[in-house]
């Protein structure tokens, strides 16, 4: 088969490629000469002038205009269409006009004439060609020709009986409604198109017409007209079997192949099955024959019921193209396949049955990857998004929640290039510094930052352009936060610590035991902050609330000073900056959060005495180091004498240091002494809401109590006041908490767990200032009656004392 065109100057280099394949004119036109314009095709009848093709046409006289998988238009044509000139069933001719205009009533439009020439003489006894708008059979015969003049232009040279001969034949169509025989002129109405050529006859039928019927041939549903052909002239009477039958679906998928299927023997066009033989299988995509289709990864396979052609879903010769789908981005692949399979049977010797098929897979859904290849050493995020195939473009990002357009991306700092992978799809890269104001960033760990990229993708999709959204989330934690450490360092009277003020209240805060340490509370507990661009300086002063003091005797104190590195989100504890230093310090006092008092105490008397034999209230303490100008006491506040009181808001535990004078006995009733008379009253005051824990008041091993403020107070006992007995107003409660501003109501039962804390109140309500309150006796009972068992001591002789096992109710 041999196709000769003849080039017009006026098409544009390219606009059109034609061939003849398998006795059909084959004509494509380039969609990128067309692009914004409209076209039309007309078929030029040499006698009626131009036709304009439309559907009803096409279908009746053997012409398919579609397009190809690449969006291209195809104009297909049967040798044996109604406009085509025949000359002795071998050359075969055609014109075509191309209408083009830019305007859709193709008003001004340009008309472009292309011809077209076919040769084909290797004609089957009997050839069935299924396209995708009609079938055709034509079968080999000596009978008079018949035609319609008027549209081939060589039949006009046929003698006039010819012409007469056409109101013989008939048409006999079997269906299951019953026969039915009509005129070949009414089956032109009908949509069919019955002619003969000098050695042949050949019926066109559209699909699904009212003379069809549906057969399904091992499990493909198959088109079928059952027709025979009828000549009548005098005596002579001809029959001919123009049957044809095409396949209606026969396609399969799975996610990575189709599968078109044709059975191999068709009933209905092969009587005699056991003469069935196949001759030879042909495939071809595009038109174009394939010789060796494994070399394709194409599988041809056939056996006694099907002839099968699978395909790789994306081979070569198909076209993916991207779609989406209910806001799901995927694929579909179309590929123009045609089968040709020849075979030979008692009845037509030789048949040659082509099938032209497009096929076009459903909607597959892809997902698409986002690939981190962030480097961390380089502080960049680089992510490729993909694969999409080549219809797809990106629009526009947003990042965090910022839209950007491509251009305006790129001029905020962000590298956005295309990649191409090995599968023939492509990526889109994106590239964010991880300092990017738009980068979320979390302080993780314990040196860590995890840095988020919140990107959302608008794509292009496909030829429609349909905008297609995907959000992706990327993280990055590098090591690259410097835990700070601190500097200490003392002088004579404080201690020093130098921080290092880089990620403070931004990461991390400084806390005090279980207090911030902030600018309010520097001030509160006496301390000096100062700052500049790179460090707090904090100096804390030797006796400042916070300082720990590790030893202490009366030659020294050996002092700490801790503050915690605690994370802003979690409170978890960094890093404990400490100073810690000793200093030398003539007098002291130091009130532990425990409850022990440490006194180095500096007696300055004339004459001097001897501090060995100062004592504290209770004549037992005695000093526990001495010198000749000092004295050094630790003891608890529940020993020794200590009373206790309340002033304001705090808690007062107050003792005195006096000492034991010589007397030498004289005659008379006073004594004589050469030791002056000297008291130094020493106190600790504890703020009420931090209360010491004593004894059964056990406190969480956890929590840690600030330690108290003391004063020393020298006294002289020259004046001596004569006291007075006299009933005092003396008024016990008990506090609900340590805020001691609600109380229990009188005579009320107090339900306490085991080792929970008790917080009594006794407080003198007597004026006089002569008046002293010390808790003599304090104890709590299970019931109401003070006097019932058992019974839990508190205070005995105005000492604290520890039992365990008590609570159940309590009663002051």
């Amino acid at each position: 088969m041999a196709l000769v065109q003849d080039p017009r100057k006026e098409l544009h280099q390219g606009f059109v490629q034609s061939s003849c394949r398998s006795r059909i004119f084959w004509m494509k036109l380039n969609k990128l000469l067309l692009q914004g314009k409209f076209f039309q095709l007309e078929i030029n009848d040499p006698y009626a002038g131009p036709v304009l093709l439309d559907e009803k046409l096409a279908s009746r006289c053997g012409y398919v205009l579609s397009e190809d998988v690449w969006g291209n238009p195809v104009f297909r044509a049967s040798v044996l269409g109604c406009h085509v000139a025949n000359e002795a069933d071998e050359l075969f001719s055609l014109t075509v006009n191309i209408k083009v205009s830019s305007f859709a009533s193709m008003r001004a439009a340009v008309t472009y004439t292309y011809p077209m020439y076919c040769s084909y003489s290797s004609w089957a006894p009997r050839e069935i060609v299924c396209e995708e708008n009609y079938m055709e059979v034509s079968v080999k015969t000596d009978v008079p020709a018949v035609s319609n003049d008027y549209t081939v232009a060589w039949m006009s040279a046929l003698p006039e009986t010819q012409n007469v001969a056409y109101q013989l034949w008939q048409l006999m169509f079997v269906s299951p409604s019953g026969r039915k025989r009509i005129m070949v002129s009414d089956a032109a109405k009908l949509g069919y198109s019955f002619n003969n050529t000098l050695y042949r006859v050949y019926l066109r039928a559209p699909y699904h017409s009212n003379e069809s019927d549906i057969s399904t041939v091992n499990g493909v549903n198959m088109n079928l007209v059952t027709s025979t052909s009828m000549y009548r002239q005098r005596w002579l009477l001809m029959l001919i079997d123009t049957t044809v039958s095409c396949p209606l679906d026969g396609t399969s998928f799975t996610d990575t192949t189709l599968t078109w299927t044709v059975p191999s023997v068709i009933p209905t066009l092969v009587l005699q099955e056991s003469t069935f033989l196949s001759k030879s299988i042909v495939m071809g995509v595009d038109g174009q024959v394939i010789v060796n289709p494994e070399e394709n990864n194409f599988l041809l396979e056939h056996n006694k019921t099907h002839i099968g052609i699978t395909i790789p879903i994306g081979a070569e010769g198909g076209k993916l193209k991207s779609s989406v789908s209910c806001g799901v981005y995927g694929i579909i692949y179309s590929i123009d396949l045609f089968l040709e399979h020849t075979w030979t049977d008692a009845d037509w010797q030789t048949t040659k049955y082509t099938v032209i098929k497009s096929i076009t897979t459903p909607f597959m859904p892809q997902i698409p990857t986002v690939i981190n290849n962030t480097l961390p050493e380089e502080r960049i995020f680089n992510i490729a998004f993909g694969h999409f195939l080549p219809d797809v473009s990106l629009v526009s990002i947003t990042i965090g929640n910022v839209p950007f357009t491509l251009r305006e991306a790129q001029h905020h700092g962000y590298k956005i290039y295309e990649t191409s992978f090995s599968n023939g799809t492509k990526g889109f890269i994106l590239e964010v510094s991880f300092d990017d104001p738009y980068v979320l960033k979390e302080y993780v760990n314990r040196n860590e930052t995890k840095y988020t990229l919140l990107v959302n993708y608008t794509l292009s999709v496909g030829p429609e352009m349909v905008l297609y959204y995907h959000s992706a989330e990327v993280e990055c934690v590098i090591a690259d936060i410097v835990i700070p450490e601190a500097t200490g360092y003392c002088d004579e009277e404080n201690l020093y610590l130098a921080i290092p003020v880089f990620g403070l209240h931004q990461y991390w805060n400084l806390y005090l035991g279980a207090k911030l340490l902030n600018r309010h509370t520097a001030l509160t507990n006496g301390y000096l902050a100062a700052s500049n661009s790179t460090h707090l300086v904090l100096q804390i002063p030797l006796f400042a609330v916070g300082v720990i003091y590790e030893e202490v005797s009366f030659q020294k104190i050996k002092a700490r000073f801790d503050v915690a590195l605690r994370k802003v989100r979690t409170m978890e504890t960094l890093q404990i900056f400490s100073v810690s230093c000793n200093f030398n310090s003539s007098a002291f006092i130091i009130c532990h959060p425990d409850g022990t008092i440490m006194i180095s105490a500096q007696m300055k008397t004339v004459p001097a005495i001897d501090m060995s034999k100062t004592k504290l209230r209770d004549s037992s303490c005695k000093p526990k180091e001495y010198n000749k100008g000092h004295a050094f006491f630790m003891f608890h506040v529940t020993t020794c004498g200590t009373s206790v009181r309340f002033e304001g808001d705090h808690i007062v535990y107050e003792n005195e240091i006096s000492y034991e004078r010589e007397t030498l006995p004289g005659r008379s009733q006073p004594k004589i002494t050469r030791d002056p008379d000297y008291r130094l009253t020493v106190s600790c005051y504890y703020r009420a809401k931090e209360t010491v824990m004593l004894g059964a008041f056990v406190s969480e091993p956890s929590t840690s109590h600030p330690f108290g403020s003391g004063t020393m107070v020298p006294r002289s006992n020259i004046a001596v006041y004569r006291r007075i007995r006299k009933a005092l107003n003396v008024v016990s409660r008990v506090s609900k908490n340590e805020s001691f501003m609600e109380f229990y109501e009188p005579d009320e039962a107090i339900l306490k767990r085991p080792m929970e804390s008790v917080f009594l109140e006794v407080e003198l309500k007597d004026e006089s200032p002569d008046a002293e309150l010390y808790l003599d006796n304090c104890w709590v009972t299970g019931s109401l009656d003070f006097n019932s068992a058992p019974r839990w001591n508190i205070t005995v002789d105005g000492q604290v004392v520890i039992e365990q096992q008590m609570f159940l109710s309590e009663k002051p």
